[in-house]
């Protein structure tokens, strides 16, 4: 599965100048629905987040924080995405962990074939002001497991670091976060919802994926986030993923 994979991180096509209306039925293709199977589970598949195919359209870009935890002695489950074959089917296939960042919280998964339409990470920073549209499954499959889009701007670029309140909220990731500083990362003027997380920040007038989102700012609760949205999302810049895939598919 990884052999001939020089050069993935520049991989896929871009969608050169064309309306949202046909770039949206062009990246459903390749967003897919990131999760575990397990034999015993009900559903068997467990939604967690969204992911997108790039490369050689056999490797998926994902949150770190969302794959779950393999455990060998489970083989009963797994991680796995779920594929968009178009009207409303899908197909589930498994994936595996090859790289992780967990600063930026980033994932890269290897998935059974056939390959997928691959996006095309960009080589440059989206500016300030550019337009951008997202695309995931908000609140997972509680409104049934459709490709959303969001659209919005790219308000600011900005240094992030994550401190705890408290000594209750420093949980290992906290903690990597404080330890390794601040980074950089995209805010955007748009709503995102929990399942959007993992899916690709699309360059409107490229179709390039210029981020992948991490998530909203969130005003004081996680049922919050469903019921007064703040409207500022964050986004890892599509380099720092193309970083972390060179080197997973190496």
């Amino acid at each position: 599965m990884l052999a001939g994979l020089a050069g993935l991180a520049c991989g896929g096509t871009a969608v050169a100048a064309e309306p949202l209306q046909a770039l949206i039925p062009r990246v459903k293709r390749s967003v897919v629905a990131v999760g575990s199977y397990g034999l015993m589970d009900t559903p068997r598949f467990g939604f967690r987040a969204a992911g997108f195919a790039v490369g050689d359209g056999l490797h998926v870009l994902t949150n770190a924080h969302v794959v779950p935890e393999e455990t060998p002695e489970r083989i009963d489950r797994s991680i796995a995405v779920q594929v968009w074959l178009g009207d409303g089917q899908w197909q589930t296939r498994s994936a595996k962990l090859l790289g992780r960042d967990l600063r930026n919280d980033l994932a890269v998964l290897a998935i059974d074939g056939p390959a997928l339409p691959a996006l095309k990470l960009a080589e440059r920073d989206a500016e300030e002001g550019a337009s951008i549209a997202l695309m995931g499954f908000p609140i997972g499959n509680a409104l049934g497991q459709v490709h959303t889009t969001h659209r919005g701007i790219v308000s600011a670029w900005t240094l992030i670091a994550q401190p705890a309140e408290g000594p209750a909220g420093l949980d290992p990731r906290a903690v990597r976060q404080l330890r390794s500083g601040a980074f950089k990362v995209m805010q955007l003027d748009a709503v995102a919802y929990p399942g959007n997380s993992g899916g690709p920040v699309l360059d409107v007038e490229t179709g390039e994926v210029v981020g992948v989102l991490q998530g909203g700012a969130v005003k004081s609760t996680k049922e919050a986030a469903l019921s007064a949205p703040t409207g500022i999302t964050y986004a890892v810049p599509a380099s720092t993923a193309a970083r972390l895939l060179a080197e997973s598919t190496r």
